[in-house]
């Protein structure tokens, strides 16, 4: 399979994924499923995970020119391919840091609500928001093999 992204040469845009989480995971189980999905993804792209304590220090931690994709049951839902061409879309197009985040046991606050660019839903059943961010990193990573024609998708 023909990859459908390559990397642009010699763009000066260092681009990077920030899931800027709210709340500590607290299982070991899914802090290696998150470890596991983010040094794959960071093969391809820098991708990191930063979590916060609340919604408050969330916001102080959004560069003001990060785009910034708030995860809401209420946002825009895609499949893997679409996730996939947005994805590198942005890496061709995009700002420096794309910065998903994921809100506390409550969801996002209006304040990153407001701050957000966009908002994605990761499907319409309510996932718990530790879980959220496994599936999330999943598909980051899911979406770079997608792009670069690797087998993980199949």
């Amino acid at each position: 399979m023909a990859p459908l992204w390559t990397p642009p040469l010699l763009t000066g845009v260092w681009v990077r994924v920030t899931v800027l989480a709210v709340g500590k995971l607290r299982d070991r189980g899914l802090e290696r499923l998150c470890e596991g999905y983010t040094r794959r993804a960071s093969r391809h792209l820098p991708v990191r995970v930063v979590e916060v304590a609340d919604d408050a220090r969330a916001l102080r931690r959004i560069t003001p020119e990060a785009r910034v994709v708030g995860l809401d049951a209420r946002g825009k839902s895609r499949d893997s391919e679409a996730f996939a061409r947005w994805l590198g879309d942005w890496m061709t197009y995009g700002r420096a840091e794309l910065v998903f985040v994921v809100g506390g046991a409550r969801g996002i606050s209006q304040e990153l609500r407001r701050r957000a660019d966009e908002t994605l839903s990761l499907g319409p059943m309510t996932l718990p928001h530790r879980l959220a961010r496994v599936v999330l990193l999943e598909q980051i990573y899911r979406a770079l093999s997608i792009l670069r024609g690797e087998p993980y998708h199949k």
